[in-house]
């Protein structure tokens, strides 16, 4: 009994020191990783939230900046944007385009302005040498071989004079790239551009026009006048290098495009169910832009283009930001492009076998699903690609 006693009276003791004892203080809470800083105005970042043990982006110095890693760039006014009031080409940046500026300006207009004053000139002559009170009597000859071999000859030979340059520059314009060229893919939309660069690890990015201030949804970016013009200014703007060779295949899903860029001297249709392709090398840095060329919907007028040429190294530092990669320097530029829809294309035939190969022949195959475009949220639009309806 004794030791129970003792036992019951330690037990005691201990429950009371536990109760008046002081509470410990919690451990503090870590603190929460920061984002990193937004390279864009407005509360609006390309870069995803990271750990704090990332390093912050610094401020940037040019809105422009940080198309997910594109350098920044100042619109030139003069260059690669419509002007008002102007009239004529716009200033040329490929060497057909700068051609067919030289033709135009040299060769069709003063060839045109020459035709119409000389049968404005024979129409005044006509009408006074041969009216009622200057001829009373008519002539009633039928044939001057003269006069039919001259007006024969005449525009035969100035077709000839029209035609040497300009076939020259239609070669010109689709000339197959040259081995090391970067491949463009730009495929048609309603109504919005994807793009992708199957050279430089599969990049893929979705441009859609960024709307005024009035027309923005809670959340969207509106546009800017350092993004560019109305109705011309895009989310996600392309990168090309300056001085090397684009090689630029087009292709729609739904319904005929057409991707025109006046400044490059460039318009080629995006077809469903086929591929299109020319080439044309950019020389001077900037930004240049155009629109959709073919009537293809309700919103043909909001599919604009935005083409920032930069130089080869900052091009490749692009890429990486982007999380590509550069291809060897002597690599030639020929990926197989798959188009969906296509029959009798390569792609295609080289599936088949692969299947065939594997399983036996088979008709009716399923043709697997392709991986939906995503937009490279460089803007933070959650409209989603195209804003349809909007």
């Amino acid at each position: 009994m004794k030791a129970i006693a003792i036992a019951a009276g330690l037990g005691c003791t201990a429950l009371s020191g536990a109760a008046f004892a002081t509470p410990a203080a919690p451990p503090a809470p870590k603190a929460a990783p920061a984002p990193q800083a937004a390279a864009e105005g407005a509360g609006v970042s390309n870069t995803a939230p990271t750990s704090a043990a990332a390093p912050a982006t610094a401020a940037p110095t040019s809105p422009l900046l940080a198309q997910d890693g594109a350098p920044a760039t100042t619109i030139d006014p003069n260059v690669g944007l419509p002007i008002d009031g102007r009239i004529g080409l716009q200033p040329q940046v490929t060497k057909n385009g700068v051609f067919a500026h030289w033709m135009h300006n040299d060769v069709l207009l003063p060839v045109i302005t020459a035709i119409c004053v000389l049968v404005l000139l024979l129409l005044v002559w006509v009408v006074f040498r041969y009216r009622r009170a200057a001829n009373p009597v008519p002539s009633k000859t039928s044939h001057n071989t003269l006069v039919e071999v001259l007006w024969t000859l005449g525009p035969v030979v100035v077709l000839v004079l029209i035609a040497i340059p300009s076939i020259g520059l239609l070669q010109a314009q689709f000339k197959p790239a040259p081995a090391g060229a970067v491949t463009l893919k730009a495929i048609g939309n309603q109504w919005y551009w994807t793009y992708q660069y199957p050279d430089h690890g599969g990049i893929e990015i979705t441009a859609n026009m960024l709307k005024e201030k009035d027309q923005v949804a809670p959340g969207e970016r509106a546009r800017t006048d350092a993004d560019g013009p109305r109705l011309l200014a895009v989310d996600n703007r392309i990168v090309l290098p300056v001085g090397v060779p684009i090689r630029l295949i087009t292709t729609s899903n739904d319904v005929i495009h057409s991707w025109a860029i006046p400044a490059f001297w460039m318009k080629l249709d995006a077809v469903p169910g086929r591929l299109n392709e020319t080439s044309f090398t950019i020389d001077k840095p900037g930004l240049y832009f155009g629109q959709c060329s073919e009537l293809c919907g309700a919103r043909h007028a909001f599919m604009p283009i935005a083409v920032q040429a930069v130089p080869p190294a900052q091009f490749a530092a692009w890429v990486a930001a982007k999380g590509g990669q550069m291809p060897g320097s002597k690599a030639p530029s020929s990926s197989v492009i798959p188009q969906p829809g296509a029959e009798g294309s390569a792609v295609e035939a080289a599936q088949a076998n692969a299947a065939e190969a594997v399983t036996g022949p088979a008709d009716n195959m399923a043709v697997p699903a392709q991986s939906p475009t995503s937009a490279q949220g460089a803007t933070g639009n959650p409209a989603g690609p195209g804003n349809a309806g909007q």
